[in-house]
């Protein structure tokens, strides 16, 4: 509900949407600024937590892929509460510059992994990942059917292969 495209859901709605009554929801967030700051910090964790646990059980690379998919998530998940996230992020109740540290942390993990193994490059960094995927979850939704950000995706995670040279 609150990664629906569009206008903010109601607390009303959003209270329906989870089962729950809005006494239940006004209860664990008392304001709309609560909800979505439990949200967006439940989901950096997600993401954080998910490259160490993408780690453990596929190769470097394709964690990275995996990855970027919980990325695009997560992306998407912020557009039905943006305009209520950037007051907070104004506010200083949600602090930037940490957010973008611990995703900055977690693409590093990935590529130190992906460069010990031999699967990514040694001269990228995580700040041109970052960079890279708000690009494509920026664009691939304007471009029309003929591209998508799954197509960008792996097309981005070749790229960031080692490429062979030819002497």
């Amino acid at each position: 509900m609150l990664a629906s495209p569009g206008a903010e859901a109601s607390m009303r709605a959003i209270a329906r949407e989870a089962g729950v009554g809005i006494a239940t929801l006004y209860r664990h967030f008392p304001t709309r600024e609560c909800l979505v700051e439990a949200v967006y910090r439940d989901q950096v964790g997600r993401l954080t937590h998910g490259a160490r646990e993408l780690l453990d059980t596929l190769a470097p690379a394709a964690a990275l892929r995996c990855w970027m998919d919980l990325f695009g998530n997560w992306i998407a998940t912020k557009n039905g509460m943006l305009d209520t996230l950037l007051a907070l992020v104004e506010s200083g109740a949600v602090g930037h510059a940490g957010t973008r540290d611990e995703l900055l942390n977690a693409i590093s993990s990935l590529l130190d992994a992906g460069r010990a193994a031999g699967d990514l490059r040694p001269d990228i960094t995580a700040e041109e990942v970052a960079t890279s995927l708000i690009g494509i979850f920026t664009v691939a939704p304007q471009a029309g059917p003929a591209v998508t950000a799954d197509r960008l995706l792996d097309i981005l995670l070749d790229g960031l292969r080692p490429q062979v040279r030819c002497s």
